[in-house]
């Protein structure tokens, strides 16, 4: 894996990409050599915020782990990426079946769930999609109580996603084509 290591409101040591590059070391058995990691490390008042972007052959893993110290931070997100892999593991084999990014043998499978199935859609829904704006959609994602909302822009005619972040903004999520 090439990792590249960033830092926002503050600067990364010796000693932290250190401790990163070992700890990433343990994914090295998931993934071939050339497959990119972007770390992205930042402070927010108490927080210590480690985010982790994996892209391979058109999908991407991605973690995201805050708390009060940095060295516990990059442990569970190395615990949840490893998760992510052994999770979609029968999904990532079917979408990259050929392609030389991500080695299989090497992920265990996850025990089953509590009955003993794989995760499945139980609930599908379908709602009318007016045009609006992001300022109305976020409104009506308010309205519902809901994490994300989504709509039919009325500027582009695209579908966008509304969310709420973590933080208490919202993000826009627009296609690129």
């Amino acid at each position: 894996m090439k990792i590249t290591i960033s830092g926002k409101n503050m600067v990364v040591t010796d000693a932290l990409r250190d401790v990163i590059e070992k700890k990433m070391g343990k994914l090295d058995k998931y993934f071939y050599e050339d497959v990119p990691v972007y770390i992205t490390l930042s402070v927010e008042k108490n927080r210590q915020i480690i985010e982790v972007t994996i892209p391979f052959s058109g999908a991407i893993i991605r973690a995201e782990e805050s708390t009060d110290d940095m060295y516990q931070s990059i442990d569970r997100v190395v615990d949840v990426l490893e998760r992510q892999v052994r999770k979609h593991k029968t999904k990532l084999q079917k979408k990259n079946k050929g392609l030389e990014t991500i080695r299989f043998e090497n992920v265990q499978a996850l025990p089953a769930g509590e009955n003993g199935k794989e995760a499945s859609i139980v609930r599908t829904k379908r709602f009318a999609m007016k045009p609006m704006d992001a300022e109305e959609a976020v409104l009506q994602m308010e309205l519902l109580r809901h994490a994300f909302y989504v709509f039919r822009n009325a500027e582009s005619d695209e579908v966008n996603i509304v969310y709420r972040r973590k933080d208490g903004n919202y993000g826009l999520i627009e296609p690129e084509y």
